[in-house]
């Protein structure tokens, strides 16, 4: 493509000189201009809003400058696409036309959305979904439920403290719970799944062992290594495609019955707008 020649107005100052050169008709309250390029003015005010707080007044003067320059090759950029592009320029403002609407439209629906949406969902809403769909819901890797505790290696107490962990009795749970900052880390709840790549994350000495060796229900685990003592019981386990159970799954529920309602919230708000538009002669179709 053959770049014709324009002529090129460009003055590039630095706000902190004593010089500012003033051009006739400025835009009041925009402050002094620092460049021009031809028709194009940049403001002090300009300048201000991307100014970063709390910068000195040397690396001010160096942002500033480098800032100016950049905005003239931008506007010097857009001038020479102007010139050179004149045939994309009717699709140029079909695109832009077409992303102001877009960005006008879909602030008003979210606008409408956060108005108007019913975010309560409750519980027998969830299950009664879940009840419906929980064939949708397998699972795409192992869940299990277990719990661990990580403690100093070498501990004099270890057997006392493997039979504690052990125990199922109530009383001797809670008071195992009430030593818990005898712990670098701990899991009491075996009620929450967990998903098995998370465990091992967080029990490292398991990374080494074979997963089959792992999951398996009512499995004890004891492990020892420089780091401490690792002691886990592993309750239950969901292996992959198995449906996922619904503690596990409620807050993703949660989330597709309020986009279901967002969807179908916004459906109702175009055909009223639609209907309306017909009853009142706003809209015609030929």
């Amino acid at each position: 493509m053959k770049i014709k020649s324009i002529y090129l107005i460009l003055i590039i100052t630095v706000v902190s000189c004593d010089y500012i050169p003033r051009f006739k008709n400025a835009d009041e309250g925009k402050g002094k201009p620092v460049g021009k390029v031809y028709d194009n003015i940049l403001f002090e005010s300009d300048l201000k809003q991307v100014m970063p707080e709390g910068i000195s007044k040397i690396d001010s003067t160096v942002f500033v400058r480098n800032y100016i320059e950049s905005w003239a090759k931008q506007q010097l950029l857009l001038k020479q696409a102007e010139i050179n592009l004149v045939d994309k320029s009717q699709e140029f403002d079909k695109l832009v036309s077409d992303y102001h609407s877009t960005l006008y439209i879909n602030a008003y629906k979210e606008a409408l959305v956060l108005s108007k949406l019913d975010t309560l969902v409750t519980q027998s809403q969830i299950q009664k979904y879940y009840t419906i769909n929980h064939k949708n819901f397998k699972l795409n890797e192992e869940l299990v439920q277990l719990k661990f505790i990580h403690t100093d290696s070498g501990r004099t107490d270890k057997k006392e403290l493997i039979k504690l962990f052990k125990s199922k009795d109530k009383e001797v749970v809670n008071e195992f719970k009430l030593r818990a900052l005898e712990f670098k880390s701990f899991n009491f709840n075996d009620s929450i799944w967990v998903k098995y790549t998370d465990m091992v994350q967080k029990i490292i000495p398991l990374k080494n062992m074979d997963k089959n060796k792992i999951l398996k229900k009512s499995n004890f685990i004891q492990k020892e290594d420089s780091l401490g003592l690792y002691l886990i019981t592993v309750k239950d386990v969901l292996k992959r495609n198995e449906i996922a159970p619904l503690s596990y799954i409620s807050l993703t529920i949660k989330q597709i019955i309020l986009q279901k309602r967002k969807l179908e919230l916004l459906r109702r708000i175009e055909e009223d707008l639609l209907n309306d538009a017909i009853k009142n002669q706003y809209f015609e179709e030929y």
